[in-house]
């Protein structure tokens, strides 16, 4: 469970409306009805009441809304003291990555960061794609990291990491015991896809086109974490990021699966605003994440 999600269910109980709260956090309603369900199914409870309007907590949503105002709060005040601890003037970078890089690849690239740059303080945001390009190009983040990324005239957009694509499924999924499985058997299984919105749905979809298969989702959901969870419940099957993945498989509870027909990859890419000029310290991460150091 993330912060961001206890955050989105605290404003939908304050604003009793999926549209204001959608519209608050820059997201869409089909998204902020996802994490709030996501919510329900982890808990086993009904958090709303939707047969009233405005909406209505119920009582466990009222118990859920008291705990999560008091996490949310607490995570502000965390930050708010972490970023006076580490501020330093004129010494500050920030660094904006899509939830799957910000948190399974970047971490080890900051680390190596900080060796030589002990005394910058490294401020990450995780947020979705959208938003990382509006940050950057309004000057607010310096450096951006998104998955498929898209070409822009004020951006300059360099190659990350080639991440691999593979068949996800539950440990109890029949296809888990395979050791490599070809594409063409998705059409027969229930598929769970990325939002039409997000570019690896995208990307995704051009890939299942070229071998011609054809998919229906089953569900679609704006974020890899709630794809995740759907999976382990053996709700479907989906296309994922092998590095997404890596505690969940750990765990044993999803199985990664390599396709036999090719090496499935998915780009990503650092982007920077082109008349943004980094300082030393940014210039020097860009090249670690480039691995031109």
């Amino acid at each position: 469970m993330h912060v961001e999600t206890l955050r989105i269910f605290c404003d939908l109980a304050e604003l009793h409306s999926f549209s204001k709260t959608a519209e608050k956090n820059l997201l869409s309603q089909s998204a902020v009805s996802q994490q709030i369900a996501q919510l329900e199914l982890t808990h086993k409870c009904e958090l709303l009441d939707r047969k009233k309007r405005p909406l209505e907590l119920t009582p466990a949503g009222q118990l859920f809304y008291k705990a999560a105002k008091e996490i949310v709060e607490r995570y502000e005040e965390l930050k708010n003291e972490l970023n006076t601890l580490m501020a330093s003037p004129g010494n500050k970078m920030t660094v904006a990555a899509i939830y799957s890089i910000g948190m399974h690849t970047l971490p080890n690239y900051v680390k190596k960061f900080m060796v030589n740059y002990p005394d910058v303080n490294v401020h990450l945001e995780y947020l979705d794609a959208p938003k990382i390009y509006e940050l950057v190009l309004s000057g607010d983040v310096d450096i951006g990291l998104v998955a498929v990324p898209k070409h822009d005239k004020r951006l300059h957009v360099y190659d990350f990491e080639e991440e691999p694509l593979v068949l996800v499924c539950s440990p109890q999924h029949p296809l888990a015991n395979e050791s490599e499985v070809d594409i063409h058997r998705l059409r027969f299984e229930k598929f769970i896809s990325f939002g039409r919105e997000v570019p690896t749905r995208t990307w995704i979809d051009g890939i299942l086109n070229r071998y011609s298969v054809s998919i229906q989702p089953m569900m679609e959901f704006d974020n890899i974490e709630t794809i995740k969870r759907s999976v382990e419940i053996n709700s479907g099957i989906s296309i994922l990021p092998h590095t997404a993945i890596e505690q969940e498989l750990a765990g044993g509870t999803i199985k990664a699966i390599p396709f036999s027909n090719e090496s499935l990859v998915r780009p990503t890419g650092i982007i920077v605003r082109r008349d943004r000029p980094l300082g030393r310290a940014g210039r020097y991460f860009v090249e670690l994440l480039r691995k031109q150091t």
